[in-house]
């Protein structure tokens, strides 16, 4: 006989006292800190635990009795359900002060090394419609909220698009309008839906893994180029040609309108073949005065405009003359390496996969670059003492690792290597200040400068110039 799970408590009328590095709001009752999505300083609400530990528990706040003087109103109607917009509640300026304490925690608990006074956190020219790259997935399982279920109302029609609801992967939230990319997003994603509901498509069941309509990527580049790749789960050659050439006639401004055939278990297209329907196969974005081939499997910093001002933040912490040999770590599409190749001897980019380090060679030729190298593999791998004997000690060391952070191995390269000076970016402060403590061994910490790339999430970028002891 299975054990009765324990019913948690209801808290009420807390007070909301901080905003934590993940996202969350949080209070503290009798020595224990509850977390909770979706509150902000000042609120008083009734919180409903979901989960209690020792220390800590985590909740959801189900009253607001008095909104704290720093909460506003969200601007998008799917709010608290999506789940990928949490601070849409929190002030910009707010937003990011929250983001530069963030970063100053991890340097202060985490690194624990003598460091500068954190620069005045970068925030974004947009705080909305700011997202070149937005992917939504179909489903025939689209979530019915709460007032829906209770309304008594039957909903025959499941199919939707939209977001994966956080903790339920096989359920979808229809979105009607999305604020964090350009309009053009919401009105294709509305119209391939809509199409599909006249027309008779299957909607992708993820339990059963069957479909037609499965998922939808659309980037747009500043350049005003755009790209849609539209991913289906069975091969239905009419069908897939009679969407496709709708959605030609009703959007022709799309540069790149690509199609996937995918019938794996996953959404990932990285294996998959890429096929042309329409123009080519790659868009262009612009920095400065140079120009970058994007592809449907290619990484490219997500905010256009901050991207550049991250970027532009590298390269002057690198301090480059024109004489410095420059090593790139985790490459991607070689974006930073192009973009500092002008002010280097020369730069050599690795990078883990191998469409993107073909898609840097690509850059720098059409950029007419001839000072770069570029290598494909594990950074673990490539990047061992024998290489930099190959190549030359790097006089700078750019990296910008995923969230993760930097193998202990690669760690130790870069310390027996002993750049002048290393330019650490960073997603994932907590992660970074870690590697912080390991390269303390011979460097020490010249400027520290955050970056917002995602207005209205908790996410924050770093960037950290180091110098040799």
């Amino acid at each position: 006989m299975s054990r009765k799970r324990r019913e948690l408590p209801l808290l009420e009328r807390i007070e909301i006292t901080d905003v934590a590095a993940e996202g969350n709001a949080l209070t503290r009752v009798n020595d224990m800190v509850v977390f909770v999505p979706f509150g902000a300083p000042g609120d008083i609400v009734d919180i409903q635990l979901t989960k209690k530990k020792k220390n800590y528990a985590e909740g959801r706040i189900t009253a607001i009795h008095q909104p704290g003087d720093v909460r506003v109103e969200p601007k998008c109607s799917h709010f608290t359900v999506c789940g990928g917009c949490r601070w849409q509640h929190l002030p910009y300026e707010f937003q990011l002060a929250c983001k530069e304490r963030q970063v100053k925690d991890a340097i202060e608990r985490i690194a624990k090394v003598d460091a500068p006074e954190v620069s005045p956190i970068l925030g974004s020219e947009e705080i909305w419609c700011y997202r070149n790259k937005m992917e939504y997935t179909f489903s025939n399982k689209k979530w019915l909220t709460y007032e829906q279920l209770s309304s008594g109302e039957e909903f025959s029609d499941r199919d939707g698009a939209g977001f994966h609801i956080p903790g339920a992967f096989d359920k979808v939230l229809d979105i009607d309008c999305c604020y964090l990319q350009d309009d053009f997003g919401n009105r294709l994603r509305c119209f391939v839906r809509d199409f599909g509901k006249e027309h008779g498509y299957t909607f992708y069941d993820l339990r059963q893994q069957q479909g037609l309509l499965r998922t939808l990527m659309i980037r747009i580049a500043s350049t005003g180029e755009i790209m849609a790749v539209m991913v289906f789960g069975e091969d239905d050659a009419d069908r897939i040609n009679t969407l496709l050439s709708a959605v030609k006639e009703r959007f022709p401004e799309i540069t790149s309108l690509l199609y996937v055939i995918n019938t794996k278990v996953n959404d990932t297209i990285g294996d998959q073949e890429i096929l042309t329907f329409s123009g080519r196969d790659y868009i262009e974005e612009s920095m400065e005065s140079l120009r970058f081939r994007i592809g449907s499997k290619s990484f490219y910093q997500t905010n256009s405009r901050q991207a550049y001002r991250l970027y532009s933040v590298v390269r002057d912490f690198a301090g480059l003359t024109g004489n410095e040999l420059v090593y790139d770590l985790y490459t991607g599409t070689g974006t930073i390496a192009n973009f500092v190749a002008g002010k280097a001897s020369k730069v050599i980019g690795i990078e883990y996969v191998p469409e993107a380090i073909a898609d840097a060679k690509i850059n720098s030729e059409v950029n007419g670059i001839e000072n770069t190298l570029f290598y494909a593999g594990d950074m673990k791998d490539v990047l061992t003492d024998s290489f930099v004997a190959e190549h030359g000690r790097p006089d700078v060391m750019i990296v910008d690792p995923p969230r993760a952070g930097m193998h202990e191995d690669v760690v130790n390269v870069i310390l027996n290597a002993a750049p002048r000076r290393i330019v650490y970016v960073s997603c994932n402060p907590a992660t970074q200040a870690r590697d912080l403590a390991l390269l303390d061994a011979k460097y020490k910490v010249e400027a520290i400068q955050p970056v917002d790339m995602f207005p209205h999430t908790a996410h924050v970028e770093n960037v950290v110039n180091l110098t040799l002891k």
